[in-house]
């Protein structure tokens, strides 16, 4: 059956709530802790009142430029973030596949190194022959499963 809607999506996103700088009624420019794509990325209030976007830019994304000084007063400045923040979440180097020819071929290490345990509620395989080292123990608990194909 065909997929209808929304594609999901392929990274992990988040949404910053907001971030709040003080005003001194001389400085124009203030650093975003996080990068936007554009203007429209954001709702930016000053004294309570939201600004047109004619009223500042983000020239490289993370640095808010107003076109006058906002008025003086502590956290009197909230910019809103509104666009999911794209990111990347890595797993661990051992979650890793490894992977040859386009993901074609799987390949696996050919000695174990450090001392593993597979407990009784876990199946494993490794795929070829393999070789335990000296003083490093492979242990399967009962119930356990270690296939080698």
């Amino acid at each position: 059956m065909a997929f209808i809607g929304v594609s999901p999506v392929t990274n992990f996103e988040t949404t910053t709530a907001v971030q709040r700088f003080n005003g001194d009624g001389s400085d124009t420019t203030f650093t975003l802790t996080t990068a936007v794509s554009s203007v429209q990325d954001v709702l930016v209030s000053v004294d309570g009142v939201v600004q047109d976007t004619a009223a500042y830019t983000i020239p490289d994304g993370t640095t808010l430029t107003f076109s006058a000084a906002p008025s003086s007063g502590t956290g009197n400045i909230f910019v809103n973030y509104l666009a999911p923040q794209t990111g990347t979440v890595t797993p661990a180097a051992e979650n890793k596949g490894n992977f040859k020819a386009g993901g074609l071929f799987r390949t696996n290490a050919q000695n174990l190194t450090a001392n593993t345990t597979i407990l009784a509620t876990e199946n494993a395989q490794v795929t070829g022959e393999f070789t335990v080292d000296s003083g490093v123990t492979l242990t399967v608990n009962s119930g356990g499963r270690l296939v080698v194909s």
